[in-house]
């Protein structure tokens, strides 16, 4: 492998371990802050033990997004110093913005809130989680924001081979990050849920804290199913977008060699790379058409004409990216996304019909499900990533130009070999944590080992 590929994989190992972690905390701590809400205003002590459980599984999860997080910015000074180069103006204003303001609030309140159990008013202390949640979702916003110029660039100039930024404005209401975002953060909301779900389900099936569980999993079944469904639908808004800003991204993601009006949607195909074009395909008439534009007779361009289209636009080269990969990534996430919302549907009709415990395979469906949102996550964000090659922003900075003058492909397999190595410890270390706690129960809570509260002789 040659250093610009060493280091992509490398930076695709380290940012989808880091974005493991980012979905449940996006949507685990609003969960988190629903339980506590429930126990300020109704006062039942359930819902106190529900709160410590999950915020201890969270507080877990939080930990490691943190420790995973920070390897990422090291890779822009060391292996794509040239993409810094270009894009540090651009980047350094949101990420500033998400470090000082965003992360600060959220990892501060994050720290009233473990400490401050009896030591401050009921209603300041739920603030505080709500606060927590408020942060993590809009420091998500602020890294979007930046990810979306990279997607669709705006507000920008060129100066002496460097971007930059010329109306900030621009860049934070950046078209791309209307659906970006609510995509991303939903998609966290149904992580949290089913994360919720699956460990519930691992409880009732062992009849362990029936009440406490059943109502975990009610309060997970109703979030998880009204985020699936809305997850569906800003993705069918982002699709749409997508198809006008990068019609190669959709165009890859459908195998769609020949430009077509209308187009139909390929549910399953035999892809010939070399010879672009598609050696077998189901295809249902006249779908593609309808999801990029709601309409059923729309043209949507293909890769063999879009391709044509780049070089006469930026010049000789190789403009398609990865069919496979997008392809098969995008039915990956649709796929599960219907999945989990038939899941979702299925757990609110047995909790409101209370056979929950009726129907153990159920259950036990739900305790594997739990890996569902994390692989539909990934998938995404290939498909976003690589369906951009083989531009690190699009139309402007090519992905080969990004890579740092200096770096060795020897540095590059060392370091890689030393990330698999830690890597491999911080996930035998997360499952560790997790398996302790969450087969435990809230028995280990109980205790105060959340936090140091009013057990504590310091109260």
């Amino acid at each position: 492998m040659d250093a610009v590929s060493l280091a992509r994989f490398q930076f695709a190992l380290t940012t989808v371990y880091h974005f493991f972690f980012v979905p449940l905390t996006l949507g685990l701590v609003i969960i988190v802050a629903i339980m506590q809400t429930l126990y300020t205003f109704k006062k039942e002590e359930v819902y106190k033990r529900m709160t410590k459980f999950w915020g201890k599984l969270f507080l877990i999860n939080f930990a490691m997004g943190v420790v995973t997080g920070i390897v990422n910015e090291f890779h822009f000074g060391m292996n794509w110093s040239e993409y810094a180069r270009f894009m540090g103006d651009i980047f350094g204003a949101p990420l500033a913005i998400e470090a000082l303001l965003a992360f600060f609030l959220e990892s501060t309140m994050l720290g009233v809130w473990i400490f401050g159990w009896e030591r401050i008013s009921p209603k300041l202390h739920l603030l505080t989680i709500w606060l927590v949640a408020f942060g993590a979702n809009i420091s998500s916003l602020w890294i979007l924001i930046a990810n979306s110029f990279m997607q669709q660039p705006v507000g920008y100039a060129i100066n002496h081979g460097r971007a930059e930024m010329i109306d900030f404005f621009q860049l934070v209401f950046n078209p791309h990050i209307f659906t970006q975002f609510p995509h991303t953060v939903l998609s966290g909301f149904v992580t949290g849920a089913f994360f919720v779900m699956g460990i519930s389900a691992y409880h009732l099936l062992r009849k362990n804290e029936q009440d406490f569980f059943t109502r975990s999993f009610k309060i997970a079944a109703i979030f998880g199913l009204i985020s699936s469904i809305l997850v569906a639908g800003v993705g069918h808004a982002q699709g749409q977008h997508m198809v006008q800003v990068q019609p190669m991204k959709m165009a890859a993601a459908e195998s769609l060699w020949e430009t077509e009006a209308p187009a139909g949607f390929s549910v399953i195909a035999l892809i010939d790379s070399a010879q672009r074009k598609n050696v077998f395909d189901i295809k249902i008439p006249a779908m593609l058409s309808f999801l990029a534009s709601n309409n059923f007779t729309a043209e949507v361009k293909g890769i063999n004409n879009l391709q044509a289209e780049y070089e006469a636009r930026y010049g000789p080269g190789n403009y398609i990216p990865p069919i496979e990969v997008a392809f098969w990534s995008f039915r990956i996430m649709v796929g599960l996304g219907f999945l989990m919302i038939l899941l979702a549907l299925i757990a609110v009709w047995a909790v409101y019909k209370e056979k929950l415990l009726s129907i153990p395979w159920f259950l036990t469906l739900l305790i594997y499900s739990i890996a569902f949102p994390y692989i539909a996550n990934t998938a995404g964000w290939f498909l976003t990533e690589m369906g951009r090659f083989p531009w690190l922003v699009f139309g402007l900075f090519k992905i080969e130009d990004g890579i740092s003058p200096n770096v060795s492909v020897n540095m590059l397999w060392i370091s890689l070999l030393v990330y698999i190595i830690i890597y491999t410890l911080l996930i035998g270390a997360t499952l560790y944590l997790f398996k302790k706690f969450a087969t435990a129960g809230p028995s280990m809570t109980d205790k105060g080992i959340i936090a140091l509260d009013a057990q504590s002789p310091a109260s």
